[in-house]
């Protein structure tokens, strides 16, 4: 299986389970590894052949804006069942940086993955 990513996706939302947190937009940051087979896209050259991943991109950067979530842990399960379903993805790595979340710490976050790498 080939791998597909995204790396540093930042996206502005509301992610948090205090008050502040609730008022105010935040900075998370994705990173993405899906599964895909590339061998056709390579031999035609067209991005119809392949997993487009600007589209991926756009797609996860509407959702997320317009989410409200208090876990990224619930953030995390929805985007990974968006690139799943709609994408046709078999398999994905994802994580989700909170930047500044913890005091002293550069980022935190999660790592899931879903589907079969096959």
């Amino acid at each position: 299986m080939d791998i597909v990513f995204i790396n540093e996706l930042r996206i502005e939302t509301i992610i948090g389970i205090y008050d502040w947190e609730r008022k105010v937009k935040q900075t998370i940051s994705l990173d993405l590894e899906m599964g895909a087979d590339i061998e056709k896209s390579a031999v035609t050259d067209a991005i119809e052949d392949t997993l487009n991943y600007k589209a991926v991109a756009k797609r996860l950067i509407a959702f997320v804006e317009d989410s409200e979530y208090q876990l990224v842990e619930t953030l995390a399960e929805k985007i990974a069942g968006i690139v799943l379903s709609e994408f046709s993805v078999p398999w994905l790595k994802l994580t989700v940086h909170k930047p500044g979340a913890v005091r002293g710490s550069r980022d935190v976050g999660v790592i899931i993955e879903r589907g079969s790498r096959g």
